[in-house]
């Protein structure tokens, strides 16, 4: 019993072992085949000449039918599913596809196709019980005769490869279509005739249907066995794989860039990315042009039908040709370009829709009038097919894609602008998150600028040039820091620290240490003071952050203060946890203190900080580092050391050349740990920059203090100076005679500014405070917050206290 539909439908590749026989209009064995032997286990010798109905359920009635319904007519055939019997006499299920064949004089034959079910995978064996599987794509049967002249084909051969069958029965392939791929196709057939072996082979035709489109063609070639199972012809089953081919490419374009595209997180290299996977695999030449603000991580323009002026004036990101150097483009990649007014590319922007324009129009009275640069590149490349795609997200426009054809002669098709809109959505993804990136990167900067000094602060006492590099590079932060702060006396202070981690949580946590080591040094405090404050600051905070998921929390820091005085040329540091400072005396021998480390800030073990105290000669150098520089994965902190100071050992050289040495030492790999450099030249006031009295505890000695230093600002040429300072002086030593016991010391330094100082044996720090109008005392210090710039007063480490005011040299300034 027969099973199945009419139809016109398989795909000879996916049953490569198909069993093939050809039986005549009557019902007999004409042609046999090895698969045809291998399914029912009869051989050609004994079936060749037989009834199919030994085999098969079917009549010489059915087949007249067959002939003459017109469904079977219309779809060349029969398929569906029949009980076999085989040799051994058990019966077997197969799918069968009966072809009809047409002959010279209109006779008929039919090529029979089976496959037992049971040999097919469950997936497969569903698919080939439904028709809907067999009848994806038509075949073409042709069967040819010894001396290889066509002697049956079916009617789905000429719409596959163009040739009328009246052309192409009695011939020769190479009759019916000149060529070197029939030559070629007619060696295969040879080659199965004399093989016996079945052969796929694929082939180029250009159907009438489609004459414009190359269409590829899979063939199975199979060696018909006649009467004593001599070869007697070979016949060919084919099918057009043009769409499954394509949708292979397409497969394969939208993998490659699954690799490709994404790897970016430059808007710009985004965009060339794109550009370079479209050609030539989809075009010929692509361009792909971006809203500049994408470029600086902020926002697109506006959303899709609601585009201003701006948006009109575009930045081309990328561009690929087939062609060297890109003649198709006008403009170059990075240039801006304007889009012509109610133009293809106007209107996708504006309606958010993609534009395919398979034959583009550059004749007159077209929007090419009012673009004559796009005009004239178009005739001179041969442009001749259109796409263009937006780029969007959210309904955000970032850009669009322009995907032209100049040397392929197909224009563009529907799965073509498919294909372009997928791997644009995959490009307008990639380019969002590099817009996103951009924005946080340049928030992250703005952080970083923002916590670390923009311009180190530098007087006649010491010269600096520093070097900072992060060990998350793309976003440019990290946790070091480094400081340059002036202090009262003339004093400078730097500061290197280092807290533990990377990245923007590093870089907050560094900020808030920033913060409180310029608080503590405005307080003056000594390097070992200040270490244990910060330490206590340190541990409030993490303290603080305890009960806190925040990231940003400090979990400890390293950090190396140091202060010199230019007047006594002595330089005092301390360290807690930090490598020490490098110093190189003018000749370029470098050492590195015997400094006490210290424990690491907020470890909470209690231990104090130990200050040291050098004296360094004129024109000294200073070098304070993190740890980033001298450790590396490779080499321990001892062999870093050595290489900075063989870098640093060069007294000739300038602070930042000096700095680019030391930076050169760093291994070629990005660094695991973020490095700073900080490089001081220290000098000294000459001795006439300075000038100090001992003065004794009486009243009277204001007077006198007044008169000395009148004296020396007339020597300094600081006349107009003379009425404040002596106001301020007369403030500060009645001050000191009040409330102090033992000598008094002023002090006058000329640097940048004038200095005031004057120390006494009390260590009591003198407050400012608003007095009140009853009060009769209490104003001295607000008088001299008014006269001077900034004032203050520190502790002395000997005992005592200083207070001390700064003035301007130029008070007009």
């Amino acid at each position: 019993m027969l099973q199945g539909s009419l139809c016109e439908r398989l795909d000879p590749r996916e049953t490569p072992d198909a069993a093939i026989a050809m039986i005549d209009a009557e019902g007999m064995v004409v042609g046999w085949t090895s698969t045809a032997q291998r399914l029912v286990g009869y051989p050609a010798t004994e079936m060749v000449g037989q009834a199919v109905s030994t085999l098969l359920p079917l009549t010489r009635q059915t087949l007249l039918d067959w002939a003459s319904t017109e469904e079977c007519l219309a779809r060349g055939g029969w398929s569906g599913t029949a009980t076999v019997r085989h040799r051994d006499g058990h019966t077997l299920k197969a799918s069968l596809r009966f072809s009809l064949l047409w002959g010279q004089d209109q006779e008929i034959h039919w090529l029979i196709s089976g496959t037992d079910i049971a040999s097919l995978s469950p997936v497969a064996t569903t698919g080939w019980v439904r028709d809907s599987l067999l009848t994806r794509t038509p075949i073409g049967v042709v069967v040819h005769d010894r001396d290889l002249h066509c002697a049956w084909t079916n009617d789905a051969m000429e719409r596959q490869d163009g040739i009328p069958r009246d052309q192409r029965l009695g011939r020769r392939l190479p009759e019916a279509l000149p060529g070197v791929e029939a030559e070629r196709l007619e060696g295969v057939m040879r080659q199965v005739l004399d093989s016996g072996i079945t052969t796929v082979h694929e082939f180029r035709a250009w159907p009438a249907s489609d004459p414009r489109r190359e269409h590829a063609i899979a063939a199975s070639y199979f060696c018909l066995q006649g009467a004593g199972g001599r070869a007697m012809g070979v016949c060919c089953m084919s099918v057009d794989v043009t769409v499954s081919r394509r949708a292979r490419e397409r497969l394969a374009i939208l993998s490659e860039a699954s690799m490709c595209m994404g790897n970016s997180l430059d808007v710009m290299q985004v965009g060339q990315e794109l550009a370079d996977l479209a050609v030539p695999l989809l075009a010929d030449y692509v361009n792909v042009d971006l809203a500049e603000s994408i470029q600086f991580g902020e926002a697109p323009f506006a959303r899709i039908g609601s585009l201003d002026d701006r948006c009109r004036v575009l930045r081309r990101a990328g561009l690929a040709s087939i062609h060297r150097g890109v003649p198709e483009s006008p403009w170059a990649r990075g240039e801006l370009v304007a889009l012509p007014p109610n133009s293809p590319f106007t209107r996708v922007l504006s309606s958010g829709r993609p534009h395919l324009e398979p034959v583009l129009d550059g004749s007159a009275g077209t929007w090419f009038d009012r673009d004559p640069d796009r005009a004239r590149t178009m005739r001179e490349t041969g442009m001749h097919s259109l796409m263009v795609v937006p780029i969007r997200t959210r309904h955000a426009f970032l850009g669009m894609a322009v995907f032209i054809r100049t040397e392929e002669l197909m224009p563009f098709q529907e799965d073509d602008l498919l294909l372009a809109e997928e791997l644009v959505s995959r490009t307008a993804l990639s380019l969002d998150n590099a817009r996103r990136f951009a924005r946080e990167r340049s928030a992250a900067l703005t952080l970083q600028r923002n916590l670390l000094p923009q311009r180190l602060v530098e007087g006649t006492a010491i010269e600096t040039a520093s070097r900072y590099l992060p060990a998350d590079a793309d976003n440019g932060v990290g946790g070091d820091w480094f400081d340059v702060i002036p202090l009262s006396g003339a004093r400078t202070a730097l500061v290197v620290g280092d807290v533990v981690g990377h990245g923007i949580n590093a870089a907050a946590a560094m900020g808030r240490l920033r913060t409180a080591v310029h608080t503590l040094a405005d307080l003056d405090l000594p390097p070992d003071e200040l270490l244990a404050h910060l330490d206590d600051t340190v541990r409030r905070m993490a303290e603080e952050d305890t009960d806190s998921q925040d990231p940003t929390r400090v979990t400890g820091a390293t950090c190396l203060y140091v202060v010199y005085d230019p007047v006594t040329r002595k330089c005092t540091m301390a360290r807690a946890g930090h490598p020490p400072p490098a110093i190189i005396d003018p000749h370029g021998k470098v050492t590195f203190p015997d400094l006490p480390s210290g424990t690491p800030l907020g470890v909470g073990l209690g231990v104090s900080f130990e200050a040291v105290e050098l004296e360094l000669p004129e024109g000294s150098r200073l070098a304070l580092y993190t740890d980033g520089l001298i450790e590396t994965r490779d080499h321990d902190i001892d062999a870093g050391m050595k290489h900075l100071g063989d870098a640093l050992a060069r007294p000739s050289r300038s602070l930042e050349d000096l700095c680019s040495s030391a930076i050169a030492t760093l291994p070629t790999q990005s660094s695991c740990d973020d490095v700073t450099l900080l490089v001081a030249r220290t000098h000294a006031l000459r001795p006439s920059q300075t000038t100090c009295w001992e003065l004794p505890r009486d009243p009277s000695v204001v007077h006198h203090a007044r008169t000395l230093v009148t004296r020396r600002l007339s020597e300094w040429g600081l006349e107009r100076l003379e009425a404040s300072t002596q106001l301020i002086i007369s403030e500060l030593v009645t001050n000191a005679v009040r409330h102090a016991t033992g000598p008094i010391r002023l002090r006058l330094i000329r640097h940048q500014v004038l200095t005031c100082e004057v120390s006494d044996t009390s260590d009591t720090l003198p407050r400012l405070r608003h007095a009140r109008p009853s009060d009769e005392g209490g104003r001295g210090l607000y008088i001299v917050a008014q006269l001077c710039r900034r004032h203050g007063a520190r502790c002395l480490t000997s005992g005592g206290k200083t207070v001390w005011a700064e003035q301007e040299l130029d008070p007009g300034i």
